[in-house]
């Protein structure tokens, strides 16, 4: 168990200064780049004179200079906020209004002008590298101090940004490094997930922590299928952090398996649902290696439950489960008038303990709203639906925002998509309702990608797809209508974009 993050990797820098940290698709930096390069821009921050623990925005892709700038933020007492080069410039804007960053740090050029507040260019980060700094830790973040902020989407209007302490942080990053995962030693793992994304803490934290190496894969890599397909058996990966859909893609190449990739033996989900269908494709590809399913909001620090997927598992779930509560957490189930249900209960997920967070940033209002104290410790209202059974498995219900009402009857909307992603028929599927002028849902459909078949008219598809879905769903519940589409929308974070597909159907 370690005490202290920024000590650990900072005595990793000293141990093998030689070992690489980072690898972008053959340019590597060293633990010894890494110590330097953020001692010295630690140092330039105290130069600046700004406010004590005021948090500084990193505007940035894929780049080493990335983790540079997060550890050198943290070493001079400073949250960091991580933007990904991707963002409209209006979440950009967005933010900078919210959160009131004392400083920039702009890994990638930005998209828009800021005068108000110090700009550390890619160009400054070169020339203070250039002059490296003894740097001392007299007031790095700790304990409670907020460690980063991840700016969430949210289902309407602004941005959340979610603060993340140092000790939530270090409760997840020990839990990650327990005997239940058991990581490879200087584990050489996948860096796909964008900084901006907390799912990449999954990859980065745990990682530096035991002196391992990051393989960075950017997003024009990861949308680039031969390249990508090319690259992957080139990177030596044991550990690969990814979204379920990232996964689906890799695995459209057969050549995704343990054959050429031989050294990975552990796949770590998280951020969207894993079907049991993406698991057991899994498990015939890569028998060696352990298949973990996570589950956890930005709000309770990356993850906080986590299952192995077995053979017994796959063979005994039709949903496969969320996982076993982390040891300084407590997951309970809420019906609506916040009393706590019993075993088998479906209701809301409620997380307490070490790793939630203390809320949004300058949000008082959405703090109160999900955050609250559960016999003396912080607790967080997920959104979520699931139960509990009598072993304390974790199964997921859907989200709650996600819920529709259709002639009456209540349906889940990813409670369908999971029933589509049942059919043989189906590659990729997502219900998505129409409403009406009045904002009721009118009518439910289902975009889907089909595996390749024999179907010559899309309406023979369509009756075949039904058939299938007779076994699975109450009648109520088939969509009405089927869209068949080459491919789904994927986010940045490289989940199923449904609020765009949703935005789509009704705009369209």
């Amino acid at each position: 168990m370690i005490k202290n993050l920024l000590a650990t990797i900072n005595q990793n820098t000293i141990n093998d200064p030689q070992a690489v940290v980072y690898d972008n698709l053959g340019k590597q930096n060293t633990y010894a780049d890494l110590k330097a390069n953020s001692d010295a821009l630690a140092a330039y921050i105290d130069g600046l004179k700004i406010a004590d623990k005021t948090p500084i925005m990193v505007y940035t892709g894929q780049e080493f200079d990335t983790i540079v700038s997060f550890l050198a933020a943290v070493k001079s007492g400073h949250a960091y906020i991580p933007v990904d080069v991707n963002s409209s410039d209006e979440r950009l804007t967005d933010i900078l209004k919210i959160a009131d960053p004392a400083a920039v740090i702009a890994v990638d050029q930005l998209p828009i002008k800021i005068a108000d507040r110090p700009v550390i260019s890619a160009t400054d980060l070169q020339t203070i590298f250039q002059d490296p700094q003894p740097y001392e830790r007299t007031h790095a973040v700790s304990g409670d101090d907020i460690f980063y902020i991840i700016f969430t989407s949210g289902t309407t209007g602004l941005p959340k940004g979610v603060q993340i302490s140092s000790n939530n942080l270090l409760s997840f990053v020990n839990w990650m490094l327990d005997a239940q995962f058991d990581l490879p030693q200087k584990s050489v793992t996948l860096a796909q997930a964008p900084f901006s994304f907390d799912l990449s803490v999954m990859d980065w934290a745990p990682t530096l922590a035991v002196g391992g190496q990051l393989k960075a894969v950017s997003k024009e890599l990861a949308d680039n299928f031969k390249q990508l397909f090319e690259t992957l058996p080139k990177l030596g990966l044991q550990l690969f952090v990814s979204t379920p859909s990232f996964a689906d893609l890799c695995l459209i190449n057969p050549a995704f398996n343990q054959e050429n990739l031989p050294q990975l033996s552990r796949f770590l989900f998280c951020g969207e649902e894993l079907t049991k269908k993406t698991a057991t494709i899994l498990r015939a590809r890569f028998p060696e290696a352990k298949i973990f399913n996570t589950y956890g909001p930005t709000e309770t620090t990356v993850a906080v439950s986590a299952i192995e997927m077995t053979d017994h598992v796959l063979e005994s779930c039709d949903r496969l489960p969320i996982g076993y509560a982390k040891a300084d957490t407590e997951i309970m189930i809420f019906n609506e008038q916040n009393q706590q249900l019993a075993a088998n209960q479906m209701g809301e997920i409620i997380i307490a303990g070490a790793s939630v967070s203390k809320g949004y940033l300058n949000n008082p209002a959405k703090t109160e709203a999900a955050f609250f104290t559960y016999q003396g410790r912080q607790a967080y209202h997920t959104g979520d639906l699931g139960s509990l059974d009598e072993k304390g498995l974790l199964h997921y219900g859907g989200r709650k925002d996600f819920q529709i009402k259709l002639h009456g009857y209540r349906i889940e909307l990813e409670e369908v998509s999971h029933g589509l992603m049942q059919s043989q028929l189906v590659k990729q599927a997502v219900a998505v309702p129409r409403y009406d002028e009045n904002h009721k849902v009118a009518q439910l459909l289902a975009w889907v990608v089909a595996q390749p078949n024999d179907f010559v008219r899309t309406n023979d598809l369509t009756k075949a797809l039904k058939a299938d879905l007779k076994d699975v769903m109450m009648p109520y519940m088939v969509p009405s209508r089927f869209v068949y589409k080459e491919s789904l929308p994927i986010s940045a974070n490289g989940k199923i974009d449904l609020k765009k597909v949703i935005a789509e159907v009704n705009n369209g």
